[in-house]
């Protein structure tokens, strides 16, 4: 895709110890005096994507990224069952993107975020404001209960099959109850062929809204059976929790990011993370900049929404480097 910058590889990279026996990996590619970007990546548990780097001009930006705790090459892996999550919270994740920071020497970022790195992008910069040059935040969440309840219940009226399908793969008791309870105590199973099963099965309620979209494709590491088994438990142990969020906290707080540039970024087809979530944060935040991207869904990847996340990392980068935001010197 012409809208994408050439694949790079990172410069530097390494392990952080974070406390509570955890480490998380992290790597800086582009311009080491570059702009500096820190781009939160999505599931929970996804991991952090080669690919996310080439939206960003790699002469330009000094591009950090990390594994958020238990996924990715962070340790400890969350893909064993009997890997204790309890250190595993988004605020112990707010704190790991401040660690980082401070590791690196760094004064104040350009903070990207896609879908669950949305939420926590947004609640990074509620909590550490005066760290945050600007916002670019795709497929607006703010992992609110009605959101996690749209995931899990609310979109089997788009794709009953395969809802019927993910609800049949939990016991027949905890089939009309709480799935995402059902398939977090089966995640947490200490046989493989349990929890094997379980996140194979996660998986393939979740693949259902992303292929419907014709130019999407799954993404190649969902064939790996350590990578699905930890995504999933982490996915069921953020949602279960409801994030540690209030249902409103994101929007009750959201004067916190006064004075912050923000480009929002929703795919009007999305149905992962319907426009309507986007569409309540700009009205709290009018400051803030929605476009809404036509003919596209949730996934960053497809050429229309490539195009407009590169258009807003270059006026970014134009902004640094005319100097107009003080906040990036």
């Amino acid at each position: 895709m012409k809208t994408l910058f050439p694949e790079i590889e990172p410069y530097d990279q390494g392990m952080l110890d974070v406390g509570d026996a955890h480490s998380i990996r992290w790597t800086q590619s582009g311009n080491p005096n570059g702009v500096p970007v820190v781009v939160l990546h999505g599931g929970p548990g996804s991991g952090s994507s080669a690919g996310t780097r080439r939206f960003f001009d790699p002469e330009h930006f000094r591009i950090i990224q990390f594994d958020q705790r238990g996924c990715g090459g962070s340790l400890p892996h969350a893909s064993e069952p009997e890997a204790d999550l309890s250190a595993n919270t988004t605020w112990h994740l707010v704190g790991d993107i401040e660690q980082l920071r401070l590791f690196l020497g760094i004064e104040c970022w350009l903070v990207y975020g896609n879908s669950w790195g949305c939420t926590l992008a947004l609640v990074y910069a509620q909590a550490h404001p005066e760290r945050v040059a600007a916002l670019i935040v795709v497929g607006i969440t703010m992992t609110r209960q009605s959101e996690i309840d749209w995931l899990y219940s609310g979109l089997a009226r788009f794709f009953p099959e395969e809802w019927d399908r993910f609800r049949a793969a939990v016991p027949e008791n905890d089939r009309s109850g709480d799935l995402v309870a059902a398939y977090r105590r089966l995640l947490s199973n200490p046989d493989p062929a349990i929890h094997l099963k379980a996140a194979k099965d996660w998986h393939d309620w979740e693949s259902a809204s992303i292929l419907v979209d014709p130019r999407a494709a799954l993404p190649s590491r969902w064939s790996d059976p350590r990578y699905v088994a930890a995504r999933a438990r982490i996915i069921t142990h953020y949602f279960h929790h409801r994030g540690w969020l209030d249902e409103n906290q994101v929007l009750r707080d959201i004067q916190r990011l006064a004075g912050i540039p923000c480009t929002m970024i929703q795919g009007r087809l999305d149905l992962d993370a319907p426009v309507v979530t986007a569409w309540e944060l700009s009205r709290a935040w009018p400051a803030a900049r929605l476009v809404i991207v036509p003919n596209s869904a949730h996934s960053p990847g497809t050429l229309e929404m490539s195009a407009v996340i590169v258009e807003a990392t270059n006026e970014f980068r134009t902004i640094a480097a005319g100097k107009k935001n003080q906040k990036f010197f």
